[in-house]
């Protein structure tokens, strides 16, 4: 049975004493109300509600019954005078009547009269869920009397028509590059996922993902998308796979199409309701929302971390300091890896579910949200908001009134303050450097003032590419290395202007051969100094990896120096450099007989001695494959 003629049923019990029947007119048109509320046409069902109390002014009944269809209409400041006319009737009514003409005074930021009046039907009723949702809209009243005055600039603009339709389009995912966009088209009830690239100005002509992702009989949605574009996680209801009602499940693309997606079972999925995932740009940390029991609310926050052994680590709630005891959804936590953006209808707000943001600190722990602003954020639902890589825009789905349908995808600036850390990305594709074709290869990236890798993960087998993600404001290890081949090492030392220039590169490596010669570009000395600094340790244990897994390959050690300063004591001082490494690798279990080291001073430069660019790329420590 429809809601709203259940409503209808019901609506006699709004009233505490009997009143005056209306007029046969307007019972009439009141009654042919009725139906058209049954079919869901509220149009129809206003005009026919307009005209029952234009026929009998005090039909208090259809005064009520005409504010709850504006209200559905979103017509809250209708809504609210309908109420109030009801009121004015006969001002002895039903505690929800009170409530909902509260509820419209919050909707149009009449936050006073909103307080009195949430307070008049507390004292009524201070028990229900009502009493509980009033109680924390008197916290809303003042934070927004307190905030609305900051508005923020908020100007959203359609995505097109190569994304939008007529249809409904939700739930966007971008890659880090802004070329990528993924999203969840309904059609006659069904969603799947549809993507869509940017050539510069607009969107093209979005089409559907993947037969081996979107089915027929089943929906599926909520999804997010690793930075790199290569692992596509979302979520699957009532599939006969399924641990509960809905679950999370994740694909792999494989080139220009997508792996067959597989359930990530427990401890992430349960017999609840798991859903909305969103996952850390290191590919580590998966984020979700769930009902499970040990939750601080109805629809929480969770996270699972993967283990040493590759496996989803225990699902542990966000706690208070992100979760309340109302319902958070829409996880997204930004490329930077410290910003998490979610909505919420727990913390103080301007109506319903707001979106919030919060950041991590340098324990990993998350700071008390804050709200993103009005107007961004309204007395409406406001959810799955989406932040660009840049931290310049967000993407969220709304049925705004230049729409092409009934849900669209929209973007809009973010506020200066709500923008997460600043970020940079390598992108390239590896090569064989004889050959010239793609390998299948691992690529590393490491933050060398945490120590910790924030990318680990094999390029793209048939096409070699690959994209990391780089917080602003870090040195960074990157490293390539494939069975058979020389590893490839390279330092990326980001500064604030760093911003506006991703890396796009090639790697060429070769095999394994006599000759073959690498540059290690993350091992450090202090100047004119010759102990290994602590940022050397992680590129010293990826070659001591290298020589773990080629036995029968030894190698000559080579530390050079710039032009710059005594001869003599550039020699001297490459080749102590030399014997820092060497005397490393011997003690973490290479056989010295494997390793020869020597200093060459500033004989063989690689750049011009006359710049400091080049003086810093001659200033350098490598090996030579002296024996296979």
């Amino acid at each position: 049975m429809k809601f709203w003629f259940l409503l209808i049923l019901i609506l006699p019990g709004f009233f505490c004493d009997a009143q005056n029947a209306p007029n046969r007119k307007a019972q009439t048109l009141f009654d042919r109300a009725k139906p058209l509320l049954e079919q869901s046409d509220f149009a129809g069902a206003e005009q026919a509600l307009k005209s029952a109390v234009e026929a009998d002014n005090n039909f208090q009944e259809a005064y009520i019954l005409l504010a709850d269809v504006f209200k559905r209409q979103k017509k809250y400041a209708d809504a609210k005078a309908a109420y109030q006319r009801a009121m004015v009737i006969n001002k002895d009514v039903a505690p929800a009547v009170i409530y909902n003409l509260a509820e419209m005074e919050f909707a149009t930021q009449d936050y006073q009269k909103a307080k009195q009046d949430f307070g008049v039907f507390l004292a009524s009723d201070g028990s229900s869920d009502r009493a509980k949702r009033a109680r924390k809209y008197l916290v809303d009243c003042d934070f927004a009397t307190l905030n609305i005055k900051n508005a923020v600039t908020y100007t959203p603009v359609n995505l097109g028509n190569g994304v939008n339709t007529i249809d409904s389009e939700y739930f966007p995912a971008l890659t880090a590059d802004g070329e990528s966009l993924i999203f969840t088209r309904q059609i006659n009830g069904n969603e799947d996922f549809w993507t869509a690239k940017f050539n510069g100005n607009v969107w093209s002509a979005a089409t559907p993902l993947s037969t081996n992702i979107n089915t027929p009989k089943f929906n599926e949605g909520a999804q997010t998308i690793s930075p790199d574009g290569k692992y596509l996680f979302f979520t699957g209801c009532n599939r006969p796979d399924g641990l509960g009602r809905c679950d999370i499940y994740v694909s792999h693309r494989e080139g220009k199409d997508w792996g067959e997606p597989y359930n990530v079972g427990k401890p992430v999925n349960s017999e609840y309701w798991e859903s909305q995932p969103a996952i850390s740009p290191d590919g580590k940390t998966l984020y979700f929302i769930s009902n499970r029991p040990g939750g601080l609310g109805g629809y929480d926050i969770w996270k699972s971390t993967i283990t040493d052994d590759a496996k989803w680590g225990p699902a542990i709630n966000l706690g208070p300091e992100i979760n309340t005891p109302f319902d958070e959804n829409t996880p997204f936590l930004h490329a930077d890896g410290k910003t998490l953006y979610f909505s919420s209808d727990g913390w103080p707000a301007f109506g319903n579910k707001d979106i919030f943001y919060s950041r991590m600190d340098e324990a990993g722990k998350f700071q008390k949200p804050l709200n993103i602003g009005y107007p961004i954020n309204s007395f409406d639902d406001e959810s799955g908001l989406i932040v660009s890589a840049d931290g310049n825009s967000g993407m969220f789905s709304s049925n705004l009134k230049d729409g092409f349908g009934k849900q669209d995808i929209y973007s809009f600036g973010i506020p200066e303050t709500a923008k997460p850390k600043k970020i940079s990305y390598v992108k390239g594709i590896v090569k064989d450097k004889d050959t010239r074709k793609t390998i299948e290869s691992n690529v590393q990236v490491i933050d060398l003032k945490s120590n910790k890798t924030v990318f680990d993960d094999y390029t793209d087998p048939e096409t070699g590419q690959f994209l990391a993600v780089m917080p602003i404001g870090s040195d960074y290890l990157f490293n390539v290395n494939a069975e058979g081949y020389l590893f490839y090492s390279e330092n990326f030392a980001l500064k604030p202007e760093d911003i506006n220039k991703p890396y796009q590169i090639e790697v060429y490596i070769e095999k394994i051969k006599q000759g073959g010669n690498v540059t290690l570009r993350n091992i450090f000395f202090d100047t004119d100094k010759y102990n290994l600094l602590p940022q050397s340790i992680r590129e010293l244990d990826l070659l001591i990896d290298f020589l773990n897994q080629n036995e029968t390959v030894n190698i000559e050690i080579q530390g050079h120096t710039d032009s710059m300063g005594d001869a003599k004591l550039n020699q001297k001082l490459s080749l102590n450099r030399a014997n820092a490494v060497y005397e490393y690798l011997v003690k973490n279990g290479i056989g010295g007989n494997r390793l020869i080291f020597k200093g060459f001073g500033a004989s063989t430069p690689v750049a011009n001695n006359n710049t400091e660019a080049g003086r810093k790329n001659n200033r350098r420590t490598s090996f030579v494959i002296t024996k296979v």
